[in-house]
């Protein structure tokens, strides 16, 4: 099978500033979504839906708690070769210094790789949220016998200039690249796309950053050291010399680069109809399997909420809100337009009760919540008001952070009875 011929390698990006406050303590990837998930589940998932089963993670910043959940979650059979491993950056005769940027991570870790049998290297990146069949782009690859393929999606104008945009012949081979490309110049780089893109106004191709390199090309382009990073001088500088495919992709894909876009794709999850469906046999997204209660509610109203397992929950309203594993929300609470994320562990009802000696994890009582993020073990005592919005201003505190409107509550945050945001 081309299957076993093919080793995965995820980036785990650098320290995840955009996404801070919540990549504080943990690294990009280990950032917890959908309620039970983790952001590299993603990835990892879609590979293992290609049956594509060894892959590394490469990461360097705050690294523990990824290593912790790759190690309780993906476990293979003995007698297989599969694996999922986590590389951080190390110090070696050869590097002494930390990645510099995603060509650089590989570069880095090729001795790694180079252990390993295999024809193409599968380069993803540990922050998008979107389900892919890996097959049908490595087909493609091999049919056209290019030595570089690119995934890429078609994008409207506005989005344009965030991503890198390039052009392609009749036969989907990239001609021209351009990284991030000023609006004026946008006239120039519309592409071939469907009838539904063109309808939407979707006319401009982009890279998803996901990209497939024959093994030997990949062994070349990394011997140069002043290359580190794909999207800026790699894919430019090669697509003149090595022949480079687009493989447009048209299904639903966001890039989770900064806490707007994080907090729109959990929300977008209560939709009736999600555009990132978590329902889909065949698309299964996998997680650690976790032994927890079914969750509890009493006396809630519920419109679009998606609710993990483990939660006791006796809130007023519940809406349009993701709320994470073992959550708990106190009487006549109202949520709303929220991404809770659950807690770590189960209290003890002493522990919960006492509210004299300390506020419990979750949501206290006659609480009001609305366009907010509750990272992990939050304490939010009765009677908090927290309303996130438009007209906020941007601040941080020890506690909290207020960015775009959103207001978020650091992980193991107490935030004190009466208090108002």
């Amino acid at each position: 099978m081309i299957n076993n011929k093919v080793l995965g390698i995820i980036l785990g990006g650098g320290q995840g500033s955009r996404l801070y406050p919540l990549t504080e303590e943990r690294s990009k990837p280990a950032v917890p979504i959908a309620g039970k998930y983790r952001l590299v589940d993603i990835p990892i998932s879609n590979c293992i839906n290609s049956d594509i089963k060894r892959m590394f993670v490469l990461t360097q910043f705050n690294s523990a708690s990824l290593n912790r959940h790759i190690q309780k979650t993906y476990n293979f059979s003995f007698f297989s070769s599969a694996f999922v491993d986590v590389l951080a950056a190390e110090q070696t005769i050869k590097n002494k210094t930390w990645f510099q940027g995603t060509a650089d991570a590989v570069r880095q870790s090729m001795h790694h790789f180079l252990r390993h049998d295999f024809e193409y290297a599968l380069i993803l990146s540990g922050d998008q949220l979107y389900q892919m069949d890996f097959n049908e782009m490595l087909a493609a690859h091999i049919e056209s016998e290019a030595k570089i393929s690119i995934a890429t999606l078609p994008v409207t104008e506005k989005e344009a200039t965030s991503f890198g945009i390039l052009k392609t012949d009749d036969k989907n081979v990239i001609t021209s690249f351009i990284e991030k490309p000023s609006k004026d110049l946008l006239p120039e780089w519309t592409s071939q796309v469907g009838d539904e893109m063109k309808a939407a106004g979707r006319n401009h191709l982009a890279s998803m950053g996901i990209y497939i390199f024959n093994r030997d090309l990949l062994i070349e382009l990394m011997d140069n050291p002043d290359t580190i990073d794909f999207g800026k001088e790699i894919i430019p500088q090669s697509i003149d010399t090595h022949k480079t495919l687009s493989y447009q992709f048209e299904g639903y894909w966001t890039d989770i680069g900064n806490i707007d876009s994080f907090f729109d794709a959990n929300l977008g999850l209560t939709d009736d109809i999600p555009q990132f469906d978590l329902y889909d046999r065949n698309k299964m997204i996998y997680t650690r399997a976790r032994i927890l209660p079914t969750t509890k509610m009493t006396g809630t109203s519920l419109n679009k909420a998606v609710i993990a397992e483990g939660c006791i929950i006796h809130a007023a309203i519940i809406e349009r809100s993701v709320i994470g594993i073992r959550s708990r929300i106190g009487h006549e609470s109202t949520v709303i337009n929220t991404y809770m994320m659950g807690s770590d562990k189960h209290q003890t009802w002493e522990e919960i009760s006492n509210k004299n000696k300390s506020i419990p994890i979750g949501i206290g009582d006659r609480c009001f919540i609305k366009n907010a993020i509750l990272d992990k073990n939050c304490c939010i005592g009765d009677d908090v008001r927290i309303n996130g919005g438009p007209g906020l201003e941007d601040i941080e505190t020890d506690a909290y952070l207020v960015k775009d409107g959103i207001v978020v509550i650091k992980k193991n945050a107490i935030i004190p009875n009466g208090f108002v945001i």
